[in-house]
């Protein structure tokens, strides 16, 4: 809800401002105004598709042994289920607990697999972004934008510079500069 507020919130001042904006008399030059889909950035841009492959290189040897465990803990609770009848009561009282240790162990482990892909996402996201921003700076000052808006109701495709801020994360860093000898 917090955040649906300050959602509603930011894109009212957006507004606002805009319309404040609009409401200046129009000199001889028009304002120029882009707008930027950041979910778009996130999902086509090479730099977001590298962190996404890292990641996934990172985290599919833990996501694999979790689904073998979870298939592991599946056949023992069917097996369990087939031969409940014919055990004595009590091999069957130490199996269920077994199997009641197992799941939770095997929740907590998925627990500590989600709290670390959560982590290393936002870590890897927030350095896209950051690349992301910078390039977004870059049109901006090169091309003489008055205003670039990333988060909006509507926007024409007139406006929308996404295209040229995937071009501008996709294309090769520069060399960094050799160090002068000594």
């Amino acid at each position: 809800m917090k955040t649906f507020v300050r959602s509603t919130l930011a894109q009212g001042l957006a507004v606002v401002a805009l319309a404040a904006v609009a409401a200046q008399p129009v000199t001889a030059q028009e304002l120029k105004i882009g707008y930027v889909n950041s979910e778009r950035v996130l999902r086509e841009a090479a730099p977001a598709q590298a962190a996404q492959k890292k990641l996934e290189a990172e985290f599919g040897k833990r996501q694999r042994e979790m689904t073998e465990a979870e298939q592991r803990l599946k056949a023992a609770a069917d097996k369990l289920e087939k031969d409940g009848p014919t055990l004595a009561a009590a091999d069957r009282a130490r199996r269920e607990r077994e199997l009641v240790e197992q799941d939770r162990d095997l929740q907590r482990k998925r627990r500590e697999f989600q709290e670390d892909l959560n982590q290393r996402r936002n870590e890897e996201l927030s350095a896209v972004v950051e690349r992301a921003n910078r390039a977004i700076k870059q049109i901006f000052d090169s091309e003489k934008y008055d205003l670039i808006l990333q988060e909006v109701i509507f926007a024409g495709p007139r406006v929308d510079i996404t295209d040229k801020v995937i071009r501008v994360l996709n294309a090769p860093a520069p060399a960094a500069p050799a160090a002068a000898p000594r």
